[in-house]
């Protein structure tokens, strides 16, 4: 009896519903992701095999790196109440005042370093332009105009009796792995001044040596 031969037919699978999930997904995707800004000041870190990472809130950062000046310092708040009531104090303390509209955009600004005198006109630039190499000069910290310290101070104070956090800010000196110790020291002194004995040194992640 003849065999009877069956019809071979391409197997197709319909990819329209899996593509159709996965540009929703990259538009999800692209919607709620935040675009990292330039560093106003780019340090290259130490590199330590340590591993210990950073809290997402609740931290205050000082840069120490090298700028068209000389050695300049930075200053960071990962929390926005706390950077907007800090400038309003430090308005307070430098007799400038800020609008509702410039307190608000400062709270945008994660790292600045510049004079109190010169944040309007910080607060004023485009942010591709406020991070563009030598805006800005760094915070005074000499011993005649100490803004830094003032900064320490207000941002503390900001956070633990106008704001009413319930947890102490975090510190962390972030310092480039060229930068001279004595002046990474007088960041450590300026915190040890008011009472902060507790903060972190920002490093890099080195690979561990194998062994045998």
């Amino acid at each position: 009896m003849a065999k009877i031969k069956m019809s071979k037919k391409a197997a197709s699978i319909d990819m329209t519903a899996m593509c159709d999930v996965a540009f929703l997904l990259l538009t999800f995707f692209i919607l709620t992701a935040t675009a990292k800004q330039p560093e106003p000041l780019p340090v290259q870190t130490p590199a330590s095999t340590v591993l210990t990472k950073l809290p997402e809130t609740g931290l205050v950062t000082l840069t120490v790196g090298q700028t068209k000046d000389g050695q300049s310092v930075f200053f960071g708040m990962k929390d926005r109440d706390v950077r907007a009531k800090t400038l309003e104090l430090m308005g307070e303390k430098y007799g400038v005042k800020f609008t509702p509209a410039e307190i608000a955009q400062f709270s945008l600004i994660e790292d600045f370093g510049v004079p109190v005198s010169g944040l309007k006109q910080l607060i004023a630039m485009p942010g591709a332009k406020r991070n563009t190499a030598g805006v800005q000069p760094g915070i005074p910290m000499d011993s005649l105009n100490n803004e830094l310290k003032d900064w320490v101070m207000y941002v503390r104070k900001a956070n633990n009796v106008d704001l009413a956090k319930d947890k102490e800010l975090d510190f962390a000196i972030k310092g480039d792995a060229k930068q001279q110790y004595p002046q990474i020291r007088k960041i450590m002194d300026l915190l040890q001044d008011q009472k902060i004995n507790n903060f972190a040194l920002v490093t890099g992640l080195r690979a561990k040596p194998k062994t045998e």
